[in-house]
């Protein structure tokens, strides 16, 4: 199966504005925030599971910040990309706003106006944003007193802040290790093609351990990371057997 273009350079969305000289686009119905809205109830549900003490506002309250820091934390994650691609020339193509969520476009991922060097530069902005985030989130969560609604938000920008900038490195095609691993490999020597067929063999290993994480995961209770560490060793199995392909 191959992985399907979220934009393809025929297409015409609509523009709704610029960043970093990169056009932000909308399609449809699918530039609605859906997706913040749903992730306000599952994250008020969960705060609630957690403290069953806390009032409905506290509650509501605490599933609204940590939305907000979940995709505060993803569109900085992606708003560092495309400064870094903006700051050595070469832009992303588009930022399509899919349900909230955003997309960078790159038309042709093996563009060969694009160094290997410039890849890896790409790819990297946003694990090293996430990073630098860690040590202030931390400072956050020490300056706010256990047990309420503050430190509870602080943890949850610090975990996920932590989760975003470790497994945006896992070396997977389609989030930022895999080309930073596929452009690496080209840096010394193997064509885009033998490198991606290094990727595959190295995600079939992969995904077999990440199987097993999440097995752990699971086992420990640890219910909501086991599910995210799950659903990236499916995808890794599924490139390592060649199930799925990125669009080329």
């Amino acid at each position: 199966m191959i992985k399907p273009a979220f934009l393809s350079s025929e297409e015409s969305p609509t523009t709704i504005g610029h960043v970093f000289d990169t056009p932000i686009v909308v399609k449809g119905i699918t530039g609605l925030p859906l997706l913040e809205l749903v992730a306000w109830g599952i994250l008020s549900w969960v705060a609630g599971h957690n403290h069953p003490e806390w009032s409905r506002a506290n509650i509501g309250t605490a599933g609204a910040l940590t939305a907000l820091i979940l995709f505060a934390s993803e569109w900085c994650h992606n708003l560092a990309h495309t400064a870094v691609a903006q700051h050595i020339g070469k832009p992303v193509d588009a930022i399509r706003i899919a349900w909230g969520t955003p997309l960078l476009i790159y038309y042709d991922i093996n563009d060969q106006n694009v160094s290997p060097r410039q890849h890896i530069l790409r790819a990297s902005g946003g694990p090293i944003f996430n990073a630098l985030m860690v040590p202030i989130c931390w400072l956050g969560r020490c300056l706010t007193r256990e047990r309420t609604t503050s430190r509870y938000v602080a943890d949850f920008a610090l975990g996920t802040n932590i989760f975003i900038s470790s497994m945006a490195l896992l070396p997977i095609p389609g989030i930022d290790g895999g080309p930073i691993l596929k452009w690496s490999l080209v840096e010394r020597g193997q064509s885009p093609q033998g490198a991606d067929e290094t990727v595959k063999k190295v995600n079939l290993a992969l995904g077999s351990g990440l199987a097993v994480a999440t097995g752990v995961g699971l086992k420990k209770r640890h219910k909501w990371l086991g599910v995210a560490i799950g659903a990236f060793a499916l995808t890794s199995l599924a490139i390592g057997l060649g199930l799925l392909k990125e669009q080329k």
